[in-house]
């Protein structure tokens, strides 16, 4: 069998290969738990491309919907379409609890060094300069799940060194799985960030740490969207850019661009 070359794109936008990074993150992935957006979009791209056999899990209660189109809430069509599946709110939780999901994916306005995610609110919880949506899921995902990615533009004013708000815990503080635990938190903690611009990871300690850009930006571009002392890996890695065949699929599941942009 005659292996087909890689043909890659350069006209892709920052929302695709974001798409693209969190898919290939999922490449080895049983389950994973993903929020609306951008996560089900990387999870579905994942699903059509190189883990065929991943089973996608949607808030509202579907298990392995296979939609056309990306859903654009939990009460969408797309999130039950060609599902093996349909059950409630209530039982996927209940088994996400139970530990049966490997990975989940989502999303918020800030986060910071130690990985803990913001959704709630800007400013003080009582008198907050923005009140924002919530936890809705997130908050029992990043708890529960095995590997949990974080998928958020790189902005300043989103990574800051202490959120105004935990609604999604990362590693809490220094200490790392340690500090998770002592907290009584059964997941295994945030696994990476994903932007725009680059992917975080977390050393053993629980700190992000720059590991990879994407092509054509520099380490200086992302340093000064980081509000705190950042730490680079000793061997920094360039995403490879996203393929024809990534691209056409995310721009046929989200013809609108309600995601992509």
């Amino acid at each position: 069998m005659i292996k087909k070359e890689k043909e890659y794109v350069t006209d892709y936008t920052p929302q695709e290969i974001m798409a693209t990074v969190i898919a290939r993150e999922l490449q080895d992935s049983h389950t994973v738990f993903a929020g609306i957006g951008m996560p089900c979009l990387g999870a579905m791209l994942a699903k059509y491309t190189i883990n065929p056999a991943l089973v996608i899990v949607v808030e509202s209660g579907a298990i392995a919907p296979q939609p056309r189109r990306i859903m654009l809430s939990i009460g969408d069509n797309s999130c039950i379409e060609r599902a093996i599946s349909t059950t409630s709110l209530w039982r996927v939780f209940s088994d996400m609890q139970r530990g049966f999901f490997d990975v989940g994916v989502i999303g918020g306005a800030q986060v910071d060094k130690w990985g803990n995610v913001n959704s709630t609110v800007i400013g003080s919880y009582e008198k907050p300069l923005v009140r924002l949506p919530g936890s809705g899921g997130a908050n029992d995902i990043a708890s529960s799940v095995k590997k949990l990615l974080i998928t958020i533009p790189l902005e300043k004013r989103r990574f800051v060194e202490h959120v105004d708000y935990i609604t999604s815990p990362g590693y809490l503080g220094p200490g790392g799985p340690k500090e998770r635990r002592r907290c009584g938190l059964r997941g295994g903690g945030p696994s990476a960030v994903i932007t725009n611009k680059c992917i975080f990871r977390f050393d053993e300690n629980g700190e992000m740490y720059l590991d990879a850009i994407y092509p054509g930006v520099k380490v200086e571009d992302v340093i000064k969207e980081v509000q705190w002392e950042l730490k680079i890996a000793a061997k920094l890695k360039t995403v490879e850019p996203p393929t024809t065949e990534e691209v056409e699929i995310l721009r046929s599941l989200d013809p609108l661009k309600f995601y992509l942009g």
